[in-house]
């Protein structure tokens, strides 16, 4: 094989496996949260209920209100929080492009300046911002990166992050509740059901962020246990006291 062959060979090779995740968490991050958040709260909530000496009924009750209103909470939060941080980012988009269109050459100016930070020279980093300031929607867009440190087509969706986060949620929060709504009569199987589910879940986000697995599935089977226990006893008490 000639070397030209070769080192295509190995630049296709290095472009197949050079990828990256995505980092953004347009739906990643509400995803982990809400599954996180629907296991650890509902089985607290309903180990906590059952810690009273409550009637089962009561601990199911319990426990279909709390995913309901959880999914429901999270879901709006996400949407709020979402769009309020877009909003906040198209504002400030909107004074960079009031600003290229207005100060062309002072702008040109403090992106040559940037490159020249950087390393480069200072001739060239003004040519680099020269070219690139010919476009106005590539130049605002450069700006964003370079000042703002954002993507002005890649902004994370309210919606995406609101249906992420109470479809998540939602399937969290059931665990608990199925082993009551399949015919248990008891506590354990839902506590059995629900750490199974959050040594899952922890061991699934290991997956995308490289960390070990089951230190990530153990570190969240205990938080949820931790938790768990917690309610447990302090619902055992205040039953106790009632």
């Amino acid at each position: 094989m000639s070397i030209i062959e070769t080192e295509a060979a190995l630049h296709v090779a290095h472009r197949d496996n050079h990828t990256h995740r995505d980092v953004n968490g347009g739906w990643l991050r509400p995803a982990v949260f809400g599954a996180m958040d629907g296991l650890v709260s509902n089985l607290a909530l309903m180990t906590g209920v059952a810690g009273g000496a409550v009637a089962q009924q009561t601990i199911v009750i319990t426990g279909l209100a709390g995913l309901a209103a959880g999914a429901f909470s999270m879901a709006a939060g996400e949407y709020t929080s979402v769009a309020s941080q877009r909003e906040l980012v198209q504002a400030e988009l909107e004074v960079e492009r009031r600003e290229l269109r207005k100060h062309p050459v002072d702008e040109m100016e403090e992106l040559a300046a940037l490159y020249v930070a950087r390393g480069v020279e200072p001739a060239l980093a003004r040519e680099v911002a020269m070219q690139l300031s010919k476009d106005p929607e590539q130049a605002l867009e450069i700006h964003a990166r370079e000042e703002l440190g954002i993507d002005p087509d890649d902004l994370p969706s309210p919606t995406v992050a609101a249906v992420s986060s109470f479809a998540s949620f939602a399937l969290g929060a059931l665990l608990p509740v199925l082993p009551y709504l399949l015919g248990a009569t008891a506590l354990w199987p839902a506590v059995l059901l629900a750490l199974t589910g959050l040594f899952a879940c922890g061991a699934l986000v290991a997956r995308v962020t490289a960390r070990n697995w089951w230190y990530s599935g153990l570190r969240q089977l205990v938080l949820g246990a931790g938790a768990a226990a917690l309610t447990y006893g302090l619902g055992a008490l205040l039953g106790a006291a009632l």
